[in-house]
């Protein structure tokens, strides 16, 4: 079993359902959703073009998938997510766009902002200490070969090359799209998110997700709140 610390909206946020039903997947109920289908894009091609996606569920990376170090338990991972979360307030991207990241689609923040990447890289150090090492396969997987040299020594340090400086804020929308598709994808996409876009985003929680086994979806394990906003201009962490 892998865990991997998350960030999606509420269950029955209309951000989560919109998103889910896109992918075919609900991550918190693990049910497999009816994709719709588009003038444009068939099912088929919409059904292939967001497997990969739809296996993780919906979510922005924080702590990427991780095995337990050995003398670590479950229950010391959710008690320190507690602890976490106590210590961390709620926060917002001030405003979100429909992006892509290569030929992958995502909602990303508009423009930097550095409360969520000082968030994420605290999430990344609070919890490596509960991070069994990579084994030389989860290695290979990530074809450090084709890595600048600080995502590879991210990878060999943290698990992950994409953290710190090198960390994108990403909900990712679909797998890699074929250059000819790309502009249908985009105005899709658009229009399918348009009542989320150029809003802000709530950063209210962490998620724990697990995967069973490898290879199997990931769902929802447990979703826990930060400590709501401060009032007085204070913020924690």
């Amino acid at each position: 079993m892998r865990y991997a610390l998350y960030f999606t909206p509420a269950e029955d946020a209309p951000l989560t359902r919109t998103a889910s039903t896109w992918l075919g997947r609900d991550a918190f109920s693990g049910a497999v959703l009816t994709q719709e289908d588009h003038p444009e894009i068939g099912f088929d091609e919409i059904s292939a073009l967001t497997e990969d996606p739809r296996r993780y569920g919906f979510h922005a990376t924080l702590k990427a998938p991780f095995s337990l170090k050995d003398g670590c338990s479950e229950a010391d991972l959710l008690a320190a997510m507690t602890a976490f979360c106590r210590n961390h307030s709620t926060f917002a991207i001030p405003s979100v766009v429909m992006g892509q990241l290569g030929p992958f689609f995502a909602l990303v923040p508009e423009t930097p902002h550095p409360p969520l990447q000082d968030f994420a890289a605290a999430v990344v150090e609070f919890f490596e200490p509960f991070r069994a090492p990579l084994s030389d396969a989860d290695i290979a997987r990530r074809n450090p070969e084709r890595l600048g040299e600080r995502q590879r020594q991210n990878l060999f340090t943290w698990g992950y090359p994409h953290v710190f400086d090198d960390f994108r804020f990403h909900m990712t929308l679909s797998g890699p799209v074929p250059e000819q598709r790309a502009d249908v994808m985009a105005q899709l996409l658009e229009r399918r998110f348009s009542p989320f876009t150029r809003r802000a985003l709530a950063i209210d929680s962490l998620t724990l997700f697990i995967e069973p086994e490898r290879g199997a979806p990931f769902i929802v394990h447990s979703r826990q709140p930060l400590s709501p906003a401060p009032t007085n201009g204070y913020h924690h962490g």
